[in-house]
């Protein structure tokens, strides 16, 4: 009988955990998507990196889901097994709780190791490759030729380019040229123009024909009016810093062979995602007992608050660690401990109840006795 309630509850936990994964992780997908088609449109990425954008940075977020993902599994999974008063039957047959324990702990290891190898190995991995996608696609959109009818900015941002046409052979037609060379600025208007760029992609060369171009600081009345009939402009484009080396990015045995401290701060955090999953997913048993004609979801609020806790004193924590606050021996660890000892005194609750009250019905029954006697 022990096996069958323990594939019974493994079943339901599983199923309930993966239909709550799932909700979550289109939520975290559509609020990816949104984030770099917002970021494609702004910066001019390639159509071709905006999926591979969004499949690398759900695969480095993916980690944060999946506790809570389990935490709400498990609640709503042995919360309508007690709404449907199937627990109670269990209970009543003399089943120990710790039988209801094991099958959720054996889910817990199963996604805790799931957990650390996505923290571990998998989300740096993936971390590392969106920033090579960013950089990627941001040098590829300044080095692009000019669209004709879309504004085209150049070196940050210090130059921005119009064409309202383009011709047959290339050549652009109603251009219109900002610059900024420190409070000075450069505004050029011309007929036609033509662009160049060099072999390394490093510099623009925007050639203006027969045009104007106007040169003051704002707020002065000093400006200057040229016209000329071939204006050379060249911007150079400045280089892209890899950010490989962000600590998202960084490998994890990099991180455990150095004495940095905010190095071994992100080391412990990456640690510490694995240790959630067990923590929440023991602590989800006993929170998930409900009361008869206690609603299915009526602790689901509770589970959340914890989580939340949970995981604002382990960020705190983190930057605690970075800053040298607490020892680096101690690490996150004691948040974790603080935690685990809440959730050994939730589990022993019910005996300790259990306990007092056969204590108080035993004390009340002696005199009785006694008087009888």
């Amino acid at each position: 009988m022990a096996q069958i309630l323990s594939r019974y509850i493994l079943r339901e936990t599983l199923g309930t955990w993966l239909g709550v994964t799932t909700v979550l992780l289109v939520i975290l997908l559509t609020n990816q998507v949104a984030t770099v088609l917002a970021r494609a449109g702004e910066q001019g990425f390639p159509r071709d990196v905006v999926l591979e954008l969004v499949w690398f940075g759900a695969i480095s977020n993916l980690f944060v889901l999946l506790p809570v993902g389990l935490l709400l599994g498990i609640m709503l999974a042995l919360g309508r097994l007690y709404h449907d008063s199937e627990m109670t039957a269990v209970l009543a047959c003399g089943v120990d709780r710790w039988r209801i324990h094991a099958p959720v702990t054996l889910l817990a290891l199963v996604v805790a190791a799931l957990v650390a190898w996505l923290t571990l190995l998998t989300a740096p991995a993936a971390a590392a490759r969106v920033e090579e996608l960013r950089a990627s696609a941001l040098r590829a959109g300044e080095f692009a030729p000019i669209a004709p009818g879309k504004f085209r900015s150049f070196g940050g941002g210090s130059a921005v380019f119009y064409a309202q046409s383009a011709a047959a052979d290339g050549t652009l037609e109603g251009i219109f040229v900002k610059r900024v060379r420190a409070d000075r600025y450069e505004i050029a208007v011309a007929k036609r123009a033509r662009h160049q760029v060099s072999a390394d992609g490093s510099l623009h060369t925007l050639t203006l024909l027969d045009g104007e171009r106007y040169e003051g600081t704002p707020g002065s009345r000093e400006f200057r009016i040229v016209h000329f009939a071939s204006n050379v402009i060249p911007v150079r484009v400045p280089p892209m810093a890899s950010k490989v080396g962000e600590l998202d990015a960084m490998p994890t045995a990099k991180l455990w062979s150095t004495d940095d401290p905010e190095l071994r701060a992100e080391f412990h955090w990456r640690l510490a995602a694995p240790i959630m999953v067990f923590v929440l997913a023991v602590l989800a048993v006993p929170l998930s007992r409900l009361r008869p004609r206690q609603g299915r979801y009526a602790r689901i609020w509770l589970a959340i608050v914890v989580y939340f806790v949970y995981f604002s004193l382990a960020s705190a924590a983190k930057v605690w660690l970075a800053k040298g606050v607490v020892p680096a021996a101690l690490g996150l660890w004691w948040v974790h401990l603080l935690v685990a000892l809440l959730t050994l005194g939730v589990i022993a609750l019910p005996d300790l109840r259990a306990r007092l009250r056969h204590r108080d019905t035993s004390a009340l029954a002696s005199p009785v006795v006694g008087a009888a006697t």
